[in-house]
């Protein structure tokens, strides 16, 4: 079943499994200040819904390209906007519902912050998982700077970070940055859905709470403390240089 669209972001109702898809696919779903607005406003229609599970996917030939480096950077208050990237990780992990990312094609930056946002996460082969931040004058935000270390230990993830090379679907397999590598992620996460949406309701949430309640006593410092790191790279000089190789090299 269909619902209420928005431009960036599509909303479907599959037999107790909402599908959300980041939807601007002639960019590679990249990452743009209304597609970030309405990622949050149709997580908050499935946290209203009778889903029992979530896939987050992305249309066309990615998942998520990052940001759109380009766009025309951003006026306004920069902490505002800083913050809506970092409500997107609580957003996820306040829903009751598990939310499993579909990764296929790129996962960077941005992208995979929200792919490590969720509790499983699911992709192809050929999926590229990088984190550029670093290389681009940024910081990393989504709660990645507690997430990715938990995901494949602190020496791995100061690799990731600080060397920003990307690796593939299968080698995030055996660094254990996804659950599994499949054919066709969104194939394989409506089934890992379906079975979820299977299960009684309050069990799955309970189970989700207890995993999480651990891990996200310490993700709240971390989200806060990437906003502070942000906000002294939002204006560094080096970002449009590093920003202008990056877009050289067709990545974004």
């Amino acid at each position: 079943m269909a619902v209420p669209t928005t431009r960036t972001v599509t909303l479907e109702m599959l037999d107790g499994v909402a599908v959300v898809t980041l939807n601007r696919p002639e960019r590679m779903n990249a990452v743009v200040p209304a597609l970030v607005d309405d990622l949050l406003a149709v997580l908050d229609e499935v946290a209203a819904s009778e889903a029992r599970a979530v896939v987050l996917a992305g249309a066309g030939r990615a998942f998520c390209a990052g940001h759109d480096l380009k766009e025309p950077q951003a006026g306004g208050d920069s902490r505002r906007r800083i913050e809506r990237i970092q409500q997107v990780t609580r957003r996820i992990r306040e829903l009751p519902q598990p939310v499993i990312a579909a990764v296929h094609g790129y996962a960077i930056g941005a992208g995979a912050e929200f792919a490590l946002g969720c509790d499983l996460v699911l992709a192809t082969d050929d999926a590229q998982f990088s984190f550029p931040e670093a290389g681009l004058g940024l910081s990393v935000t989504g709660g990645v700077s507690r997430l990715l270390p938990l995901l494949v230990g602190p020496l791995k993830a100061k690799e990731l970070l600080l060397l920003g090379e990307r690796i593939s679907g299968a080698e995030a397999g055996r660094l254990g940055l996804v659950n599994a590598v499949v054919p066709d992620a969104r194939a394989a996460a409506l089934q890992w859905a379906r079975a979820i949406a299977d299960k009684p309701a309050y069990a799955v949430t309970l189970a989700k709470r207890a995993l999480d309640s651990g891990i996200d006593s310490a993700l709240e410092p971390a989200l806060e403390l990437e906003v502070a790191h942000a906000l002294i790279t939002d204006t560094a000089a080096e970002v449009a240089e590093s920003s202008a190789r990056f877009r050289a090299q067709g990545s974004a």
